[in-house]
């Protein structure tokens, strides 16, 4: 079954190669296509295109497949083009002439990018919720190690003292940032494009304003042309945020391999956690942060393919966009299953004590003996002159003893100043009004 075929069958070649692989990720949009449907049609019933009776059939009939769908009881039959067919077949199997009425004032076009859109925004926040579960345990051993001290480096050269304090709090820093472009990707996503019909508005005098409110999107995208426009701009927009999330955490995963290197020798790992060579039996390998870095890098590359892939396409609605799905959806559980993993590694980690008592690490306090001498009043320049020719000369003497005191730095981390921009965003989402609207077409 197919919505727009009329007297001649398709060429089973051609079906093939454009239906692809679009049923197995139609399956992901089923619970958002009900949704649209039952907005739909109660929407229909306020501008006369179905009796009351009509419309509170198709709703009634319409959560029955939403349960259906709960229970994993859902397919889409062969001979059956995708989920919009699917339900529809189904109405129209159950009610009759009632259920071909539901398609009315309304295209495949604005019905799949509500799905879409419907199905980001969910997506969205579920992983808002994983990263605040991970910024929550950032945050927590931050504090637990802040006394811990580690040289920093610049260049992958000793540069100055840091601390665990500092690099967990600085990953949890940059999940706020990664949680503000979500929040923007979010907002983008939250715009209600049904009624766009096929890119360019219906002649009924249908209801927009209600759709948009019956499914909880903050606004509509009011331009119908723009609706479909917004079509691989929504996905791309989504893709970079979900891109900034996996540059933190491959960023991480690097540090991680780094220092459980046995020359760097910072952190370990309980050997269940890690992995051994065949030959070798001594390794302890970090496959777990080596497959994050790669799984983070391929969806850093994500938006880029679908800038590419949606590359000089005009106005209006192109197949192109069908395959932005494959690329995109399997991300969002890519990306929760990486942090998951980050979580789980990085509440068993273990961090060695007194790192920088080691004497190869001395020329990090360089840094500590200049200020030392121009809080004595010497100017920096002749201060940095001063201990430069003391480490050339072999005279260099320092002390360990480090007092960072200023915002962010080692011995004043700002973690509550930290978590309080992250709480700030999160509210800042409306999580609760979007749900209420979707739970409330279900009753």
């Amino acid at each position: 079954m197919k919505l727009w075929q009329k007297n001649i069958d398709v060429d089973k070649t051609v079906e093939k190669f454009t239906v692809g692989n679009d049923r197995d990720f139609d399956l992901l949009l089923a619970p958002f296509d009900v949704y649209g449907n039952i907005a739909h049609a109660r929407m229909l019933a306020t501008v006369g295109l179905l009796t009351q009776k009509e419309s509170d059939e198709l709703v009634k009939e319409l959560q029955q497949i939403f349960k259906t769908i709960l229970q994993s009881g859902f397919i889409i039959q062969p001979g059956v083009e995708d989920v919009h067919s699917q339900i529809e077949f189904l109405l129209t199997q159950k009610l009759g002439d009632t259920g071909k009425k539901i398609h009315s004032a309304r295209s495949r076009n604005d019905q799949v990018l509500v799905d879409i859109k419907l199905f980001l925004r969910s997506e969205i926040e579920k992983l808002v919720q994983v990263i605040y579960s991970f910024f929550e345990l950032l945050q927590q051993l931050s504090e637990k190690y802040k006394d811990h001290l580690y040289p920093g480096y610049t260049h992958l050269q000793l540069a100055m003292p840091s601390s665990f304090g500092l690099w967990f709090g600085a990953y949890a820093e940059s999940l706020v940032d990664d949680v503000e472009t979500l929040k923007a990707a979010y907002h983008i996503v939250n715009k209600n494009p049904l009624g766009s019909a096929a890119g360019y508005g219906s002649s009924f005098p249908i209801n927009r304003t209600l759709t948009t409110q019956l499914l909880g999107f903050e606004e509509m995208n009011y331009n119908v042309v723009y609706a479909q426009m917004g079509r691989g701009k929504a996905e791309r927009i989504a893709a970079q945020a979900l891109a900034n999330v996996a540059d933190t955490l491959a960023k991480m995963s690097m540090d991680a391999c780094l220092y459980l290197n046995q020359n760097f020798n910072f952190i370990s790992f309980p050997a269940e956690l890690t992995t051994g060579s065949s030959i070798m039996p001594h390794k302890k390998n970090p496959d777990v942060f080596e497959l994050i870095r790669s799984y983070c890098n391929r969806i850093k590359a994500l938006p880029n393919e679908i800038m590419m892939m949606t590359t000089n396409l005009p106005s209006g609605y192109h197949r192109d966009l069908q395959l932005l799905k494959e690329h995109l959806f399997p991300s969002f559980s890519i990306l929760t299953n990486c942090i998951n993993m980050a979580a789980l590694m990085l509440s068993n980690i273990s961090i060695k004590e007194n790192i920088l008592a080691d004497e190869k690490y001395k020329y990090l306090f360089s840094v500590e003996e200049v200020n030392k001498l121009v809080l004595n009043g010497i100017p920096f320049r002749d201060a940095y002159k001063k201990i430069g020719a003391d480490i050339n000369q072999n005279q260099f003497s320092y002390t360990t003893q480090l007092l960072h005191t200023h915002e962010g730095s080692i011995n004043n981390l700002q973690s509550a100043q930290i978590a309080q921009m992250m709480n700030k965003l999160i509210t800042q989402f409306n999580f609760s009004e979007a749900n209420s609207a979707l739970k409330d077409l279900l009753h």
